[in-house]
């Protein structure tokens, strides 16, 4: 099974509404959407691997600090990624995955290890999930609902 790989390592809070995640940017992206805001995840063969050692390592430093593991990416390395969501499951976090990918198009065996999914790729005019006019989508998956509207400002629910 091979690493996946990642170009940037952050605890964000706005990716995912209400949690405090750990987020991995993952390289080696295929879709290569014109106008991406993160062009270095596109090779393949860049950043640091992110193999099960390292995120157990990552989880005991942040244990009871962070709530869910966001992965920007790796559905492409699904055997591998589905590995490390259930490592993090194991550990009682939620878990997030943002794909360009519709959700059908991501495996089912992902799906299941899922608490969160951004869905949609990046097309400009549209905009991203703070918009009205997205083709994106952000789902909790627990229960199916849209959460679009957390992104939006000035929304109410």
């Amino acid at each position: 099974m091979e690493n996946l790989r990642f170009s940037s390592e952050q605890i964000v809070w706005q990716e995912v509404p209400n949690e405090t995640s750990l987020a991995f940017l993952i390289t080696g992206c295929p879709l290569g959407c014109k106008g991406c805001h993160s062009v270095e995840s596109w090779k393949a063969c860049e950043g640091k691997e992110l193999t099960l050692d390292y995120l157990n390592e990552r989880l005991k430093r942040y244990q009871g600090l962070i709530s869910c593991v966001l992965f920007m990416g790796g559905e492409w390395q699904a055997e591998t990624l589905l590995s490390l969501l259930k490592r993090c499951k194991q550990q009682k976090l939620q878990t997030c995955l943002y794909t360009g990918l519709e959700r059908h198009e991501i495996p089912p065996c992902l799906l299941t290890e899922l608490t969160y999914l951004k869905t949609g790729r990046w097309i400009a005019e549209q905009g991203g999930l703070n918009s009205l006019t997205t083709n994106q989508r952000f789902i909790d998956l627990r229960n199916n609902e849209n959460l679009n509207h957390l992104f939006i400002k000035g929304a109410t629910l």
